[in-house]
């Protein structure tokens, strides 16, 4: 059996060396009941588009579904083994230019899965998704699932109307900075760090000094002007709430879907097939069958509208007790996020 298989490898090898032969090689750890496909892929990585929900088979008009999830930053995520993943604000530009590009879209389900992130990433997104709007005047709604909370919401205020499950996490306006110190442990073990620098604030927020008045003013300067553009995007999607009561409810607090929409800060407490509906009827196509479209990388199955765009990568280490990638920078971190378990 064993001989065989190394037979059949070189044998493809051979021939069609672009395939890989790795799942044959797997067999000769074993001769049990194992299976395996060989699918020839194409180098190239543009997006694809898949069908996740065809209302008729001869539907040709399309409501695209953009997810976001995960945490909102400006750079590709990290992981074990290095950078893994894509960059969001740059998957999401990607997604959106396709379906802007693509005449038989009339709409767009924006799917939010999101505790927000990182202050120029969530206002970034934010902006594509405004200016797809402005340029195609094609409808956008947004559809909350777990948590659509801080960047979260800061985004879906991008699009025509929201909509949230009864059980969705959503709110937490507002803005946060991480700032670790280090200095009391360092002098328990005897370290201590020369700073030489041109300015007395010049290492304003460093891991290796206490943060003293003056360090605190500007960052609270820098919070203020950031919560303020949070409120102006707030209020410009959420009209029918007077700043004054913008405010109150922009203390940081979170809402399940009813008490969101109670407030004012949703349109609809729905599923995501309601969300679909509203965004039929937002493009005209309320009594017309439709197919829904997903877009992501080759290979990256989609059965339907619950799917991810792609697959978690692999998980290799036993205890994952790595920290996440908005505390792994040394600078203090301004954040539009909610993140309860800090």
């Amino acid at each position: 059996m064993r001989s065989s298989l190394l037979y059949l490898t070189r044998r493809i090898s051979q021939h069609w060396p672009a395939l890989t032969c790795a799942p044959i090689l797997g067999l000769l750890a074993g001769c049990g009941p194992t299976s395996f496909l060989i699918t020839p892929v194409s180098a190239k990585q543009a997006l694809t588009e898949e069908v996740v929900l065809r209302e008729s088979p001869w539907a040709f008009k399309k409501i695209a579904l953009i997810d976001v999830e995960g945490l909102l930053q400006n750079a590709r995520p990290t992981g074990l083994l290095g950078a893994g993943g894509e960059n969001p604000v740059s998957l999401f530009a990607e997604k959106l230019d396709k379906a802007a590009n693509d005449k038989n879209v009339r709409a767009v389900l924006l799917r939010i899965n999101s505790p927000g992130g990182g202050v120029t990433a969530t206002d970034l997104m934010y902006d594509e998704l405004r200016h797809f709007r402005e340029r195609t005047g094609k409808p956008v709604i947004a559809a909350l699932l777990d948590v659509g909370a801080s960047g979260g919401y800061y985004l879906a205020c991008g699009a025509d109307k929201i909509y949230a499950l009864p059980t969705t996490v959503t709110g937490s306006i507002g803005v946060i900075m991480i700032a670790p110190e280090f200095s009391g442990t360092m002098q328990k073990i005897g370290m201590h760090v020369n700073v030489i620098k041109s300015g007395e604030l010049k290492d304003m927020g460093s891991l290796f000094r206490e943060m003293n008045e003056k360090d605190r003013a500007v960052f609270q300067g820098l919070i203020e002007g950031m919560y303020g553009r949070f409120l102006d995007v707030a209020a410009r999607s959420r009209s029918a709430i007077s700043r004054d009561r913008l405010r109150q409810l922009a203390d940081g607090r979170v809402f399940l879907g009813a008490e969101a929409k109670e407030a004012g800060l949703i349109d609809e407490v729905g599923t995501l097939r309601d969300a679909l509906a509203a965004a039929k009827a937002a493009s005209g196509l309320a009594d017309v069958k439709v197919k829904v479209v997903q877009y992501g990388r080759p290979l990256a199955y989609r059965p339907n509208i619950y799917a991810h765009y792609d697959q978690p990568p692999g998980q290799v280490n036993l205890v994952n007790v790595q920290l996440p990638d908005w505390l792994n920078s040394p600078s203090p971190q301004l954040m539009y996020i909610w993140a309860p378990g800090w």
